[in-house]
Order: structure tokens, then C-alpha cells, then sequence
């Protein structure tokens, strides 16, 4: 389906009356007929996004981070892994970007994602999200060095930056001002989100790590690899449907979207 132009905002109804065909889409991960923000229901729903379409999602996610494992495979010393680390950030943020598309066109009814589809969904706004990823990746890191507090601050405000930037392309400093009015007054459940799905990414690094001992330094770059693959699509589907969820419980006309 061809995309041009800045893509509309959503407006997913808040009636949760049962109509033909809107139990099977909730079913598979849509975000419609969602009256309040969860963090156990907002991850439940991007599991279910990447429960059922793992297909597109794990193979797009082994392509972007390969390139993240590489340069952190060879920029493994000093100020090099700052570059490593930078370019995490960036990869993670696109990947994001890439998958918001697919979390919109899931509650349009829409199931026949590819991956070309996810890699060129970003392609008129790359730039800006590079940028986005950047700006927002020294400003939380500045955040943490700053007695984390303002950092855990800045992550809960600009926790929807990414999904803002592909959907309503406001600009890249307008971009954080819009996730910042999307999240106020939602700001602990939204907290609360991504502490959960931090646990869990974790949890799974923890487990890579410990089974890396037994490997080498190849071995252990390409476990990681690995681990980031299959971890960062639940991240970035949580933003995502955290995005629409936002969106969806403020209510029409509350928040304006922003003016491409």
C-alpha cells in the first residue's frame, strides 16, 4: 500500500462494544477499544503483535542489529565504545521507527507486512529519526550522569519520541515536545511500562551473559547478536503500542497532533 505525505493520526474508537471482526483483531495485538493505559496490558498487546508476526519483525530486527553487534564487536576499547554506544542508540531508534508503522497498520486490519515494507516505512523520515535518536540518546546519558533522576526523568517524557517522528513528523525538536504532552499526566503507568519491559531485556541479557562465558569473543558477539534480536522487538512494539494507547485515552481532540 503506498504511503506519501504526512501519515494521518489515528483516532481509534473508545467504544468497547463487541462488532464483527473487532474481537479478532484484538486478539492478535490491536490496540482498538483500549479505555485506560496498563503496563500489563500494553505489553500483553506487543507480545501478541510479535507473537504473530515474528515472521517480519525477528528477521528485520537480525538485520539492524548485526550491524550494531559489528561495531560493538570492533569498538570494544576506550572512547570507541561511546561510538559503539551511539550507534546502539540510533539502531534501536530506527528499529523502533520501523516498527510503529506495522503496530498501525495491525490496528487498521492490515496483516501482510514484509520487510522491505518495515525498512522503507522509515525511509522519508531516516534523517530525523537519526537525529531524534541522538539528541534523545546524550540527553537521557547526560540525565543518568546526573544522579539518574533526571535521566529516569527524560525516558518516561520522550518514551513515545520515535513512534511521534514516524507518524505525525513534526520535526525533530517538536517531536519531544509532543512526546512530553502525550505522556503528562500519564506519567506513572508510563514509568511503569518501561521499568517492566527493562526487567525483562535484562533478564535476557543476564541469561546471554552467563551463557557467553563458555564462549569466546566471536561466540559471544554472535550470542549477543542474537539476544538483541529477539528482545528489542518487544521493546519497540511496547513503545509503539504505548504510543497509540496514549493517543487512544486522552481521547479525540484532547491533543492535538502535531503540524508536519
Amino acid at each position: 500500500m503506498p504511503r506519501s505525505g504526512p501519515a494521518s493520526i489515528p483516532t481509534p474508537s473508545l467504544n468497547t462494544t463487541a462488532v464483527p471482526g473487532r474481537d479478532r483483531r484484538i486478539a492478535s495485538g490491536s490496540v482498538t477499544a483500549v479505555g485506560r493505559l496498563s503496563p500489563g496490558d500494553v505489553i500483553g498487546r506487543a507480545f501478541a503483535i510479535y507473537r504473530n508476526h515474528i515472521g517480519v519483525l525477528l528477521p528485520a530486527a537480525l538485520i539492524v542489529f548485526a550491524v550494531d553487534a559489528l561495531v560493538r564487536w570492533v569498538f570494544d576499547e576506550g572512547l570507541l565504545t561511546l561510538v559503539a554506544a551511539v550507534v546502539s542508540i540510533v539502531l534501536a531508534l530506527l528499529y523502533e521507527g520501523m516498527v510503529v508503522q506495522l503496530v498501525r497498520d495491525v490496528q487498521d486490519g492490515r496483516r501482510d507486512n514484509t520487510i522491505g515494507e518495515l525498512f522503507s516505512s522509515v525511509s522519508p523520515v531516516l534523517l530525523p529519526l537519526i537525529a531524534v535518536s541522538i539528541l534523545g540518546g546524550l540527553g537521557i546519558g547526560i540525565g543518568f550522569l546526573l544522579l539518574i533522576v533526571p535521566g529516569l526523568i527524560l525516558l518516561t517524557l520522550w518514551s513515545v519520541v520515535a513512534p511521534v517522528t514516524v507518524i505525525e513528523r513534526p520535526g525533530v525538536f517538536r517531536a519531544f515536545g509532543r512526546s512530553r504532552e502525550l505522556v503528562r499526566g500519564y506519567g506513572w503507568p508510563v514509568f511503569g511500562t518501561i521499568v517492566l519491559v527493562f526487567l525483562l531485556v535484562i533478564a535476557a541479557s543476564i541469561a546471554a551473559a552467563l551463557i557467553g562465558l563458555a564462549l569466546g569473543d566471536v561466540g559471544r558477539a554472535i550470542l549477543s547478536w542474537i539476544f538483541d534480536a529477539l528482545t528489542q522487538p518487544v521493546a519497540a512494539l511496547t513503545s509503539s503500542v504505548l504510543y497509540f494507547t496514549l493517543l487512544q485515552v486522552r481521547g479525540p481532540g484532547e491533543t492535538p497532533p502535531a503540524e508536519a
